[in-house]
């Protein structure tokens, strides 16, 4: 993927798929002494930004909004820092203005549609922070509380796409070093997946053995058999009963035996609710 610094260096859709962080699963791998550790993983596409007449087809304003039609929610990148060297396509840099036109592009694009309307897709809007720069939160000129005014109802996360670019291309003993350099300590793109898992309503259940521990990923309030269907199509339709204990009494008892015997492992049917952070066995027939 081409990445410069010019409106437009991305015309065409790139496409990264990245492991889900979370801890529960990795202690449960351990637990296990588990061959393998599987993460979920979720799909980001990266489509260039819409300019102002996209809906008419400026900018190729009609293939991008296209790409943002087949996509479950949007993270919009909001630049929120100063820097003369890096080019913008207006003369000053004001958040609240570039989501206003963003929206008003995206409505005006669904004026003669009746189904799959993007406007309405679900929104996180990810802070494009610069360390060592002129970030807003910094200034005193007002442009930062009109932005935290407007998101006060809406997701949002901050990153440093630079930081974070750069550190994609680290090793792990090297990442703490850096981050410590730069003054951002926190994980941007772990905030921004989590994030995004609160924006479209999603959780994760494992199962976990000796072979491999996996996290899977499901819709919040899915029904035991749905779930299974996330694993193998047999464990919807042929669906029995699924043992179920919450990752950290399997943790607490120490083994799955000894988890039987304190009774912590239940036997669920058709209409229980997965909780996210479920540890379960499906039977089917």
């Amino acid at each position: 993927m081409l990445v410069a610094n010019y409106p437009f260096a991305t015309i065409d859709p790139s496409v990264g798929v990245v492991a889900v962080p979370d801890e529960r699963r990795e202690k449960l791998a351990q637990f296990s002494n588990s061959k393998k550790d599987i993460p979920a993983a979720v799909e980001f596409v990266d489509i260039a930004g819409l300019v102002r007449g996209a809906s008419e087809g400026e900018g190729l304003g009609n293939q991008f909004l296209q790409h943002i039609r087949e996509v479950d929610a949007i993270a919009h990148v909001v630049r929120v820092f100063d820097n003369p060297n890096i080019s913008s396509v207006h003369t000053q840099i004001d958040p609240l203005h570039d989501i206003e036109l963003i929206n008003t592009e995206l409505q005006l694009a669904d004026i003669e549609k009746t189904e799959n309307l993007i406007s309405k897709k679900p929104v996180l809007y990810v802070l494009n922070k610069e360390a060592g720069g002129h970030n807003l939160d910094e200034l005193n000129d007002g442009r930062w509380e009109r932005l935290m005014e407007y998101l006060k109802d809406k997701k949002w996360v901050i990153v440093d796409a630079h930081v974070e670019s750069e550190l994609r291309e680290l090793h792990t003993d090297d990442k703490q070093q850096f981050r410590q350099e730069y003054g951002v300590f926190d994980d941007g793109i772990n905030a921004l997946i989590r994030k995004g898992y609160e924006l479209l309503g999603l959780i994760s259940f494992f199962t976990t053995g000796e072979d491999e521990t996996r996290a899977w990923t499901i819709v919040n309030g899915s029904m035991a058999p749905k779930a299974g269907a996330a694993i193998h199509t047999d464990f919807e339709t042929k669906f029995i009963r699924a043992e179920v204990i919450e990752w950290q009494k399997l943790l607490e008892a120490g083994s799955r035996a000894a988890a039987r015997e304190k009774g912590w492992i239940r036997t669920e049917g058709k209409e229980y609710i997965i909780k996210d952070g479920d540890v379960i066995e499906f039977l089917h027939g």
